[in-house]
């Protein structure tokens, strides 16, 4: 016999998650261009270090929400350590998300939403570091999954530690 949630008669009782996105804009965005300023000396062969962060937060209006993607790209030489450029950028998103369980939420929003933003922050990253003079970098995919994972590992480990002991 069928569970009585997966029949057609309670799907359709279920109120369909909707989400919009509203806008999306730089927030902010820094490149340092340091091999053009202190110039190369030898052979330049680029390592690239990528760090993201993501942030969100309730708007004043009613089911409307700004999640925000920080990238934070550097490349140096791999034979000297020099930086060759630094790319700061803050990515924001406004969602109008209805129709999720309280519960489902946070993870919705720094999971989903950081998707829908990503070829985006993609393309600019790309465009970006190829106006700078360098070959244009073509970020990996992100695995917010994961990094939501570990923001929530590292935000529990950090509460156990600062937890008084008995």
């Amino acid at each position: 016999m069928a569970d009585e949630a997966t029949t057609p008669e309670a799907a359709a009782e279920q109120p369909q998650v909707k989400m919009q996105v509203l806008g999306q804009f730089i927030r902010d965005m820094s490149f340092e261009n340091i091999l053009a300023q202190k110039g190369a000396k030898g052979e330049v062969k680029p390592e690239l270090k990528v760090e993201v962060a993501l942030d969100a937060k309730k708007r004043s209006t009613e089911n409307q929400y700004e999640v925000v993607t920080k990238f934070k790209v550097q490349s140096q030489n791999a034979g000297t350590a020099e930086p060759l450029f630094l790319l700061e950028l803050d990515y924001a998103g406004i969602f109008h998300i209805e129709n999720i369980p309280e519960a489902q939420l946070h993870p919705f929003l720094l999971i989903e939403c950081p998707r829908m933003l990503f070829p985006f922050v993609r393309r600019i990253v790309s465009d970006v570091t190829r106006d700078g003079g360098f070959p244009p970098v073509n970020l990996d995919s992100v695995d917010f999954v994961s990094l939501y994972r570990q923001e929530l590992a590292r935000r529990t480990a950090a509460e156990q530690a600062a937890a008084p002991t008995n």
